[in-house]
């Protein structure tokens, strides 16, 4: 049940404390789990990704190599990492900060941080936005298990926004692939 994840953005948009969070729930359920992360000298502003691999087995090597799966929260980490996914695998977009998307057979565009401006009130909750999206597609663990998961890392006087930003990324990722799958018919 190997899945590999890449979740990419600029420094300072949260991917690397989504996978952080992915990975906990993942263990939580019992499951193995590594995460590794990298970002440029930039602390804000830079390009960060963070890869989380989840399996039922033993991980012997830590980093992705083929992701299953690849999250870009921007263009400039749309071009420069999802060249290594693999060939069935899934392209997740935030469709207005990746205005330009790259050729791949298996897109998904949502508005991630359009929808935690319009629905949460902050572009601060994208990640967990995204982070819902990510649980609804990839199916990695349950959505009570992120749910825990979100409610313990985050700040105490966050836990109702971050729980409405799951719920809404879990929405959307529904919707995007009703969507995908009325334009493959």
């Amino acid at each position: 049940m190997r899945k590999q994840l890449r979740l990419s953005g600029s420094g300072g948009q949260g991917v690397i404390t989504a996978a952080i969070i992915l990975a906990e729930a993942a263990v939580a359920e019992g499951k193995e789990a590594a995460q590794s992360q990298s970002y440029g000298p930039e602390a804000r502003g830079g390009a960060s990704k963070s890869e989380v691999i989840i399996d039922t087995e033993t991980i012997y090597h830590p980093h992705v190599l083929r992701p299953d799966l690849v999250l870009a929260m921007t263009q400039k980490a749309a071009d420069k990492y999802y060249s290594d996914l693999k060939e069935d695998g899934l392209l997740v977009l935030d469709e207005d900060l990746v205005p330009t998307p790259p050729k791949f057979s298996k897109i998904v565009r949502i508005p991630i941080t359009k929808l935690a401006v319009e629905k949460v009130g902050k572009p601060l909750f994208a990640n967990i936005v995204a982070l819902g999206a990510l649980v609804r597609l990839t199916g990695t663990v349950k959505f009570e298990t992120i749910k825990a998961s979100v409610a313990h890392r985050v700040p105490p006087h966050t836990v109702e926004q971050n729980m409405k930003a799951l719920q809404v990324g879990w929405e959307a990722a529904g919707e995007a692939m009703g969507k995908a799958l009325k334009a493959a018919v």
